[in-house]
């Protein structure tokens, strides 16, 4: 049986800020409707996904900002950074964690997500290893974004 995972719905406060954001960021607008005055659904794909997002209005009653770990799989960091700085994005830099694992290190508010031994170490990974570059970015209201460069994909993948 195949599970495909195909939406994330985002918790946000403003609809039309974070629609804005994600038309800077270059996500592809697939619908955006407004059913009665206490629902509306938008919904973007980020370029090259096959899983999209949706928020909007009287969807969701998490807090807004709360979800964070959204990854981005990109071929090469750093031109992905630069794209999303060329469209207005604030993005932090390249970095690479300290201690070779996949970086769980994002911060939104008073969650601190760091394992022990983690830190950020500036620049890629010095032997550009797949799975090992990253860089971070927020939505307006703090949902958490990763860039992580994959070049080669491990096995089943």
């Amino acid at each position: 049986m195949d599970l495909k995972l195909e939406v994330i719905v985002l918790p946000v406060s403003d609809v039309d800020r974070a629609k804005s954001f994600y038309e800077a960021a270059g996500f592809r607008l697939d619908v955006d409707n407004t059913f009665s005055n206490d629902y509306r659904l938008v919904h973007f794909t980020p370029p090259g996904s096959e899983c999209s997002i949706i928020f909007g209005k009287g969807m969701i009653s998490a807090a807004p900002g709360s979800t964070q770990g959204l990854y981005l799989i990109v071929s090469d960091v750093e031109q992905a950074r630069a794209e999303l700085v060329g469209r207005g994005i604030k993005v932090s830099e390249v970095f690479h964690d300290a201690g070779g694992l996949l970086h769980h290190g994002h911060e939104a508010g008073d969650a601190v997500h760091r394992g022990e031994g983690q830190e950020r170490i500036s620049g890629p990974h010095p032997d550009r290893t797949s799975y090992a570059s990253y860089a971070t970015f927020s939505d307006p209201d703090g949902n958490g974004w990763v860039l992580q460069e994959i070049t080669e994909r491990q096995p089943g993948r």
